[in-house]
């Protein structure tokens, strides 16, 4: 589309750019009172978004040395923390300005180092540093970016992580270990989204599919004890899910790119799932349980999902995540939505969740007909 033919708002916003991109007018908002606070926030988030390797480095440091862990059990003096991390006085130094600069600890009047609140908070999410630590093998097919793209999809070390990706393992190869452990950690924050915006207990029997080692069966069973659960995924996955879930969840082996889904649950959960898979293959598993289910039957999918207006940054994460883990991409709400009607489900819902960040919630329920879109439908 030409620059004439653009839509008033397109026109609008291109002046827009036109404006805060001269350099005359950025040293003007400077010098305004009540236009300089903006002024001041973008600069800094520009400063952010060009420094922000450096940050993701920082916070590694902070993790792998041990030093965020020591100041959790009180704060340090600068030998107890070199002590602590086995670092040299001038590079525990080096790493305590670029961590207090991340407010991931804070100095005491005294000298010594505590926590900072964004440390504090970091901590309390044990599927954060899980994520942290296995993001050298990210940075590692990032390391030349334009490379990266004019690459095809995976390949590389993220990929190798992933066995399941783009069939490097199938149902039996590869190491499942590590991303399954990966998962369970990170699994807590995506379980809560989902407990918060679906009520479980209204169904008799869910089946979780691609379920790993069960932490969001074991969430959901805490919440409704009552509840008939049943795990779908790999059977070197499996086998840990069975001994973590005990005898009163029925576990079933298989892949479900080839494999048929069981029967008998009224509610399917897809729980960071569709995301990691590309369109032929999640349209095929949508398909399948759409088949599986009873009429009446409800889908729950619970992920990321790309253009979230509070949290735009878990498009750009994804894309580049994924398309490095060499299968699946970040979709929005819509798409997901439009995938669960040409499977045969007859409306879809979005639930909200406290922390979309963290997971946004779709309801699809599968019916004689389809039925009008109501509020809160996509």
């Amino acid at each position: 589309m030409g620059v004439g033919r653009m839509s008033l708002a397109a026109h609008a916003r291109r002046w827009r750019n036109r404006l805060v991109g001269d350099p005359r007018f950025q040293a003007l908002a400077l010098r305004i009172p009540g236009v300089r606070a903006i002024g001041r926030a973008r600069a800094r988030r520009l400063f952010d978004l060009t420094s922000g390797f450096v940050a993701s480095q920082v916070l590694s440091a902070a993790l792998s040395t041990g030093l965020l862990a020591r100041l959790a059990e009180g704060p340090a003096t600068a030998g107890e923390a070199a002590e602590a991390t086995g670092l040299s006085a001038e590079a525990l130094a080096c790493l305590l300005v670029a961590a207090e600069g991340l407010d991931l600890v804070e100095r005491l009047a005294d000298g010594r180092v505590m926590l900072g609140m964004t440390g504090a908070e970091l901590l309390a999410n044990p599927g954060i540093p899980a994520m942290v630590a296995h993001h050298p093998l990210l940075w590692a097919d990032l390391a030349d970016p334009r490379a990266f793209l004019d690459r095809p999809p995976g390949g590389g070390a993220l990929a190798r992580f992933w066995p399941y990706a783009a069939d490097q393992g199938g149902s039996e190869g590869g190491d499942s270990g590590p991303y399954s452990r990966l998962m369970a950690a990170s699994q807590p924050l995506v379980a809560a989204q989902a407990l918060a915006a679906h009520d479980f207990g209204r169904h008799r029997c869910l089946l979780d599919v691609g379920g790993g080692e069960g932490a969001f069966l074991a969430a959901v069973g805490a919440r409704h004890p009552r509840l008939s659960r049943m795990l779908f995924d790999l059977p070197a996955v499996a086998e840990r899910a069975a001994a973590r879930l005990g005898a009163g969840v029925r576990v079933v082996t298989g892949d479900f790119r080839i494999d048929p889904l069981p029967e008998g649950a009224d509610a399917v959960s897809l729980v960071r799932i569709l995301h990691d898979h590309d369109d032929a293959v999640a349209a095929a598993l949508l398909a399948k349980i759409h088949a599986v289910l009873p009429n009446g039957g409800t889908l729950i999918v619970c992920e990321p999902m790309a253009g979230t207006r509070s949290a735009p940054a878990v498009g750009t994460y994804f894309a580049f995540y994924l398309r490095a883990m060499g299968s699946g991409r970040p979709r929005t709400a819509d798409e997901i939505a439009d995938m669960c009607r040409a499977a045969g489900f007859g409306w879809v819902r979005e639930r909200p969740t406290p922390l979309p960040l963290g997971a946004r919630v779709l309801v699809a329920r599968k019916s004689g007909g389809a039925k009008r879109r109501g509020p809160g439908q996509v």
